[in-house]
């Protein structure tokens, strides 16, 4: 009996240091081991599953459009104007989605597109990757996100047209552009929404 009881001890130990190898996926659980084995039920040792981190939902989707950039920003984009009514829905979605649109309806070319939006981390880093991949956008991981650009020129006016994606904590800053970047764009709403 006492061979019994050892063996079954020494499976007892294994399974609760495989369980432990592989329980914290999410590089910040504060899932803490069980004090025994047997106070541990199957839901609570399978439950350190990547889930969303409480960063993410404590950032909040801006609502105004001039208000998430600097006042240098502001300047280089002068007199274009915002969300006008020639492009289409913009401003505040019904889902808290904020789409700005900085592009005069007199223009052939020049302005560009921002939607911020929320965005899981999964399907965020699957859409930058398919990218990189698909696309040729380059990536780097500046500010404690992952950003993704590519500039190309535009098939039918001289000018540089552009995209560029910043994603940290489940949003998503999606901007395009043609003709029309102004220095530091992306930078200051990364530092309004997360600084």
């Amino acid at each position: 009996m006492n061979g019994r009881l050892a063996a079954s001890a020494a499976a007892l130990v294994l399974l609760v240091a495989l369980t432990g190898c592989g329980a914290d996926t999410s590089g910040g659980s504060d899932a803490k081991p069980s004090p025994s084995a047997s106070s541990a039920s199957p839901e609570e040792t399978a439950s350190p599953t990547p889930t969303p981190t409480p960063t993410g939902d404590a950032v909040e989707l801006p609502t105004d459009c001039r208000a998430i950039l600097s006042e240098d920003v502001l300047s280089q984009l002068g007199e274009t104007p915002l969300n006008d009514a020639a492009f289409g829905p913009s401003g505040v979605g019904e889902d808290g989605t904020l789409t700005c649109i900085w592009r005069d309806p007199r223009a052939d070319t020049t302005g560009l597109v921002t939607t911020i939006s929320r965005m899981n981390r999964g399907p965020a880093l699957d859409m930058l990757n398919a990218l990189v991949a698909n696309e040729g956008f380059s990536c780097f991981t500046p500010d404690g996100g992952t950003r993704c650009e590519k500039t190309w020129q535009d098939p039918q006016y001289p000018v540089t047209d552009g995209r560029t994606l910043f994603w940290r904590d489940d949003i998503l800053i999606d901007t395009t552009y043609s003709n029309l970047a102004p220095t530091g764009y992306t930078s200051s709403i990364i530092a309004h929404l997360f600084d």
